[in-house]
């Protein structure tokens, strides 16, 4: 696409542009009641999370990468009134809000100042903040009267990373598994349609309508022709072959080959990110809890077939697989915790395998992780490390985090 917002080819070339969301009052709105609804572990401590995740900012501000922050640009597109009026009729009606309940809630939405507004919808409204003219059943009976929120808050919005993966010159928008997660992929999708900065300026590969599940921590850019797709607890084979199928045909994507990679589905693993990250032209960081006592996984290669089929090519072995893909002669696989088998839990629940690289063999990971840190030094890796005391407890890292934009091409 001309003019093009997006240009993500990698994941290691060097970083320009990033997508983030500074964590607000929607981590501290999370109850021992509501954790495992809200896919938490823990309660984080709001103050320190925010500073953390600050502190992840000015390291990718460091190094020259520009940040830039989704709840910035929903503000932006809320100073158009049609705009603002139709995100808020899709956001009551995704919460299953419509007649007079919508209204009031409407009513209460427009006495906010649009950054209010934004800190609102991540924040959660709480029962006793709106008044409404009629009861309903869900204020007087059930889970839904004893919830003390009539709109959950969105905690794991954070995750920047899997409401939208940015791939090529286009993205997925993508239908996330969860009902606490999903009106996050709506924000994206709004941005994406009316943001200036990508408006008419980007492909999309796949929407967030039907219920095929898709999520960015799955979604990993090998090469400008290669894809890594993890079938996961969160991503299912339907929606990676209806993607590979628009992929393979669309003109304005180079990329040719999708390789699905099936990881246990359970919270601790609910990504391909979380157990496995590209971050130099021939290293990787793996988690070796993912593989069957043989040191086997099933992976598949998708390639365009004959006449619009999808062909598939069985594969066990990962690093045969990466080298077959991208044509490498070596490859060096970092274990997670050097493979220890205490070490290597430990690290991989701490995100131990989920690298941010912002150029070929530079990383930014937990600091926690220290001997997965130690052995990245020790393979000649440049790592950076940030603060990880409350931000890991929402089981994501650096790479979760962020949502590259645009990144620099790959020297030849």
């Amino acid at each position: 696409m001309e003019n093009n917002a997006i240009q993500v080819n990698s994941e290691i070339g060097r970083l320009q542009s990033v997508l983030l969301h500074r964590p607000g009052q929607e981590v501290e709105n999370i109850t021992p009641q509501t954790m495992e609804r809200m896919l938490f572990d823990d309660v984080p401590y709001q103050k320190i999370a925010a500073a953390e995740h600050d502190y992840f900012a000015q390291t990718l501000r460091k190094h020259g990468v520009e940040t830039v922050y989704v709840e910035q640009l929903l503000e932006d597109i809320f100073q158009d009134e049609q705009v603002l009026d139709a995100f808020l009729t899709d956001y009551l009606r995704e919460h299953y809000y419509t007649g007079s309940a919508a209204h009031d809630l409407m009513t209460y939405f427009h006495t906010l100042a649009p950054a209010d507004l934004v800190a609102t919808i991540y924040a959660g409204v709480r029962r006793n903040q709106v008044s409404f003219k009629r009861p309903s059943l869900h204020d007087v009976a059930g889970s839904d009267a004893a919830n003390p929120f009539i709109l959950d808050p969105l905690p794991n919005a954070y995750f920047t990373r899997d409401p939208q993966a940015m791939m090529g010159t286009g993205l997925t928008i993508n239908r996330m598994s969860f009902a606490a997660r999903q009106p996050e992929s709506l924000i994206s999708q709004y941005i994406i349609q009316y943001h200036p900065r990508f408006a008419g300026k980007v492909d999309l590969w796949q929407g967030r309508t039907g219920d095929a599940r898709l999520e960015g921590g799955d979604e990993l850019v090998l090469s400008d022709h290669v894809l890594a797709i993890g079938v996961s607890q969160r991503t299912s084979t339907r929606s990676i072959e209806k993607l590979a199928r628009e992929l393979f045909t669309n003109p304005h994507s180079h990329f040719d080959r999708v390789v699905a990679v099936e990881i246990p589905h359970n919270h601790a693993m609910m990504h391909l990110d979380t157990v496995f990250t590209m971050v130099n032209y021939d290293q990787f960081t793996v988690y070796p809890g993912i593989m069957n006592e043989a040191g086997e996984l099933n992976i598949n290669i998708l390639e365009p077939g004959a006449h619009g089929e999808l062909r598939l090519l069985h594969r066990t072995d990962l690093a045969a697989t990466l080298k077959e893909v991208l044509d490498l002669s070596e490859i060096d696989v970092m274990e997670t915790g050097n493979g220890d088998p205490v070490v290597a839990a430990r690290e991989q629940w701490n995100d131990g395998s989920n690298n941010l690289a912002i150029a070929p063999g530079e990383v930014i990971t937990y600091d926690r992780n220290h001997v997965s840190v130690e052995l990245m030094r020790q393979h000649g890796l440049q790592v950076y490390e940030i603060h990880s005391s409350e931000l890991s407890r929402g089981r994501g890292g650096a790479r979760c985090m962020s949502q590259p934009i645009r990144r620099a091409p790959l020297a030849n």
